[in-house]
């Protein structure tokens, strides 16, 4: 049974940069495929970024040039670089990845991310 476990989120200045982690474990199965996704309180969950099992990415019109996805093989690990972060960024941020060899999918438990003006 595969674990999507977070890190890297906390409280930034606006103009400031965090990475995000969400890192495999408890399982061999590499991650294919993965998403990013944020939700505000009182808004909805919204999806910011993607990599599909090719490696190619689309992004949320509102983070296009400040965000970018990526995917370490040797860790099995997901990334959310996050760049000239704004107020409005500030959400709940959790990813979603697909492990193809069992063509299964699992949620992380989210983390915080705080930008303050």
């Amino acid at each position: 049974q595969v674990k999507l476990v977070e890190s890297g989120g906390g409280l930034v200045q606006a103009g400031g940069s965090l990475r995000l982690s969400c890192a495999a474990s408890g399982s061999i199965s590499s991650i294919s495929a993965g998403d990013w996704y944020r939700q505000a309180p009182g808004k909805q969950r919204e999806l910011v970024a993607a990599i599909t099992s090719g490696g190619s990415t689309n992004y949320a019109d509102s983070v296009k040039g400040r965000f970018t996805i990526s995917r370490d093989g040797a860790k099995n690990t997901l990334y959310l670089q996050m760049n000239s972060l704004k107020p409005e960024d500030t959400a709940v941020y959790y990813c979603y990845a697909l492990f193809g060899a069992t063509m299964t999918s699992y949620w992380g438990q989210g983390t915080q991310v705080t930008v303050s003006s």
